[in-house]
């Protein structure tokens, strides 16, 4: 399996994905630790992926769905945007309105 089929399937696997460096415990980067709070703060469960542990993923991600930074986060395999965006989504009241529909969405 090549690595952007891996990361299909790892977008595939879960209805709210995170690639961030490092996890939402022990986040290595200020902006992934922003994001991964900002979407725990819901109280709805996500999954992530530590890019640092897998190299293939971390260079190849940006390409994946075009966006160059970390962390980008997933609802239901489409790229929502990164940590800015998330944040943006919770003060303005739409986060947990949005991801609850994605965890709907993928339980079918």
């Amino acid at each position: 399996m090549d690595v952007m089929e891996r990361i299909q399937k790892q977008v595939d696997s879960a209805p709210i994905v995170i690639y961030m460096k490092g996890t939402p415990q022990f986040p290595q980067c200020g902006f992934s630790a922003r994001a991964a709070q900002t979407l725990a703060s819901t109280g709805i469960e996500f999954a992530y992926v530590n890019v640092f542990e897998d190299q293939e993923v971390f260079q190849n991600l940006p390409s994946f769905a075009d966006w160059p930074t970390f962390p980008q986060i997933y609802f239901n395999s489409e790229l929502v945007g990164g940590g800015d965006i998330i944040v943006e989504m919770a003060e303005n009241g739409s986060l947990k309105e949005e991801m609850e529909k994605a965890v709907e969405k993928f339980n079918g």
